[in-house]
């Protein structure tokens, strides 16, 4: 249990001025920082100097950094001898469209009476405004009631997640000693899905590619050449059949090197998730899983590498039938990758399979789509341990350590360029609809989010 004596007043000042936070919440929503679209340009550097402005108040020596794109905003409390935090999140949001299928107009926040309780309702409130604004007010409360910011917090605010995150990178490199502290906070996720408090400690990397094989010069009539000629789009479906066996394992060579089991700590947080894969599906019309013989349903989604066909193209697709051999065939692959698994070597098995099954007089191309690593925390790192005991006194519940199936790559950037691990803890709800219309976030978890975090720098500072 957390030692309530040093947190107490700040979790008291957060509730009573809840009301006054909501205000600072929907004004920042008010900007239409879309950072995709050209047309807002003016209103992602509005909103980078609205947050500058913000924590300039709080007393960070808080700036807006120009890259070649959108701006960062980079603050810092007073230097101090504790190990450093490094705070992330994104103040750009997502497009809008389809505009007609918003209840209200995207920019103009309102909070909503729900089933469930009450929530703010706007472009950006879960992804990611609410949740960075939690960062902001624990800060805010804490320098009230004890006079001053905590030592050695770094934040980093970026402009560009939506977009791609052209100019993080580069930033990062070019900032790194600036930049690097004991730990990152990365508050761009959310709850487990039935609302039990988590840090994410894994994310699965990535690697897609994309295969354009050719045979004939031109569509072959299949009545003269089938039987005969090569067909690309057959080629192409038996060395993707052959990438994965019965079992659903992966058969290129090496492919497992440096996929880990689960740590007996994890599989127990896991196990106690009771999560149920049938019904998991259930939710997108199916009943059956299918995967790695012998893995439980969690493994497969957050621990367990995969390969999947995400599209495939070729011959004659219009209305009606034309008997062609087309002369080319397409397909779209990913890799989710975990471990230490090398997506630069799985590349490598991967060409090499699709071209030791073509014929000679065929040919193959290759079109990379990304490869990043998986990132994987140590959780034996004592800030850990403390961080969920601070998540569970807040919210009753024990929290957990979960993974996470897809990629947020700012955690492996974090760790590759500046050599450290992250804790991701959001306070999302499966239902927020984030880059969908009627983005919403709730009330409970914007209150109990900066509560959380409030406690959280209780513990680690």
């Amino acid at each position: 249990m957390q030692d309530n004596t040093r947190i107490g007043e700040v979790l008291s000042t957060l509730d009573k001025g809840l009301p006054q936070a909501l205000q600072r919440l929907l004004e920042f929503l008010r900007i239409p920082s879309i950072s995709t679209d050209p047309a807002h340009k003016g209103d992602v550097r509005r909103a980078a100097e609205w947050l500058r402005d913000e924590l300039a108040s709080l007393g960070f020596d808080a700036s807006v950094r120009d890259t070649t794109g959108h701006p960062m905003v980079v603050a810092h409390s007073p230097k101090g001898d504790r190990r450093a935090l490094l705070f992330y999140g994104h103040y750009d949001v997502q497009p809008v469209d389809p505009l007609n299928l918003w209840d209200r107009p995207p920019f103009e926040p309102e909070v909503q009476d729900a089933p469930a309780g009450k929530v703010i309702r706007a472009r950006g409130a879960a992804d990611d405004k609410g949740q960075l604004m939690t960062f902001v007010e624990a800060f805010r409360a804490w320098k009230e009631v004890h006079g001053s910011l905590p030592t050695d917090l770094v934040l980093l605010f970026e402009g560009e997640e939506e977009s791609g995150s052209p100019s993080l990178r580069p930033f990062l490199h070019e900032n790194a000693d600036e930049l690097r502290a004991g730990i990152a906070m990365i508050c761009d996720t959310s709850m487990y899905a039935d609302g039990r408090p988590a840090i994410t400690t894994q994310l699965r990397g990535l690697y897609g590619d994309e295969i354009i094989i050719r045979a004939a010069d031109r569509d072959l009539h299949s009545g003269s050449f089938g039987g005969l000629a090569a067909n690309p789009i057959q080629l192409l479906v038996n060395a993707l059949a052959t990438v994965k066996d019965a079992k659903g394992r992966v058969t290129l060579p090496g492919f497992y090197d440096g996929v880990e089991d689960l740590s007996d700590e994890l599989r127990s947080d896991w196990d106690d998730l009771g999560f149920d894969p049938s019904e998991y599906l259930s939710r997108v019309g199916l009943r059956h899983p299918v995967g790695e013989t012998g893995r439980t349903g969690l493994e497969m989604v957050w621990n367990r590498p995969t390969f999947e066909i995400n599209g495939i193209t070729g011959g004659y697709t219009g209305d009606g039938f034309k008997t062609v051999l087309p002369a080319e065939a397409r397909a779209k692959v990913s890799f989710r990758l975990t471990g230490t698994q090398d997506p630069q070597k799985i590349r490598e098995a991967f060409r090499a399979h699709i071209r030791n099954a073509l014929p000679d007089d065929c040919t193959v191309e290759f079109e990379a789509h990304g490869a990043s690593p998986a990132s994987r925390m140590d959780i034996s790192d004592p800030a850990f341990g403390l961080a969920k005991a601070a998540l569970s006194d807040e919210w009753s519940r024990e929290a957990a350590y979960i993974g996470a199936g897809g990629s947020i790559p700012i955690a492996g950037d974090f760790k590759e360029i500046l050599g450290m691990d992250s804790m991701l803890i959001g306070f999302g709800r499966d239902d927020d609809r984030i880059h969908s219309p009627n983005e919403k976030y709730d009330l409970d978890s914007f209150a109990k989010g900066a509560r959380s975090w409030a406690r959280i720098l209780a513990a680690l500072t």
